[in-house]
């Protein structure tokens, strides 16, 4: 019992989390990654870009619980969503065509735009603490959780509880989707091949014929689209706070790194690595070892002046 009563705890504290922050860093990368490959890049509004989608994803959540509508045990932010994807592309597109697309016509250099993309982060952000201020917003309704611990104890009759909240299963649930409908329009699609041949040879790419306006134009909207559900998903998981993103760009940038930037598979795999290494890392142990330590004697975390039957275990919450 005990061995089950650990891999439920690292169950509950570390693959459930992991999987369901390293699905928003995946979704953050991708877009990151994106951008990279294809108008050659760092995007360093990217986190600004997630807030702003998120906001605007609040504002429509609380309009629609307003009216009274619902999404059932779902959050209902999913339904505010496509409305905010819609406002995000806009702010992308005209992004691009007031501020990059000038250096790109200038032909500058990638630096530039690197330092252009500041600019507009820091823009971006004040924009987002003008529309929805700078509090903490928690806009997560439906049910809280797919499996309830206290249910899980009582089927089981394990001491340790596992719990998965609702958000994590849409945020793995979300992921899967996105990169899935990703990979096939990359794959499959015209549009996704011409990304694709454009990132690989621009040169080239404009011989073929291809138009690399709408190049570009594609890929702000998969990138605008990417980032307001890895920042809805994230809010929804986490709470909102317009800082947060400003914060979270390190493990996203890091995640895209890892997974080679540019390579969509590599963003996706990096986001994992990175949501995986941070939380075993910042993992409070004491909790798993305690029920493989041996019952007798003095171990670990246990002074020598413990009686011999002292059993080093943390009490695990009703």
């Amino acid at each position: 019992m005990d061995l089950l009563n650990a891999l439920v705890a690292i169950l509950n504290y570390i693959i459930v989390p992991s999987l369901t922050y390293g699905s928003q860093l995946a979704l953050g990368a991708l877009g990151i990654t994106l951008i990279f490959g294809v108008l050659r890049f760092s995007n360093f509004a990217h986190g600004d870009t997630m807030a702003f989608g998120t906001a605007f994803v609040i504002l429509f959540t609380w309009w629609f619980q307003s009216m009274g509508i619902g999404f059932g045990p779902l959050p209902t932010a999913l339904l505010a969503l496509p409305f905010g994807i819609l406002v995000t592309i806009a702010l992308v597109l005209g992004t691009d065509r007031a501020v990059y697309r000038f250096y790109r016509k200038k032909k500058a250099a990638s630096i530039i735009l690197v330092i252009a993309s500041a600019g507009v982060m820091f823009i971006m952000n004040g924009l987002v603490r003008l529309i929805i201020g700078t509090d903490e917003r928690n806009f997560a309704d439906g049910s809280k959780f797919l499996l309830e611990p206290k249910a899980f104890k009582e089927f089981t009759g394990l001491a340790e509880p596992l719990a998965i909240k609702t958000t994590a299963a849409v945020s793995v649930v979300m992921a899967v989707i996105c990169v899935a409908i990703l990979f096939w329009f990359l794959q499959k699609t015209r549009t996704g091949k011409s990304m694709r041949a454009f990132s690989d040879n621009e040169d080239l790419a404009l011989l073929s014929g291809i138009n690399p306006d709408r190049v570009v134009q594609v890929t702000w909207i998969i990138a605008a689209i990417l980032a307001t559900i890895a920042g809805t998903l994230y809010g929804l998981d986490k709470s909102f706070r317009p800082f947060v993103y400003f914060g979270l760009m390190l493990p996203i940038f890091a995640a895209a790194v890892v997974g080679g930037l540019g390579s969509p598979i590599g963003a996706i795999a990096g986001g994992y690595i990175v949501a995986f290494s941070e939380v075993v890392v910042t993992y409070a142990w004491k909790k798993v070892a305690g029920y493989l330590l041996p019952q007798n004697g003095w171990g670990m975390g246990c002074c020598k002046s413990c009686p011999p039957t002292t059993r080093w275990r943390s009490v695990s919450p009703s």
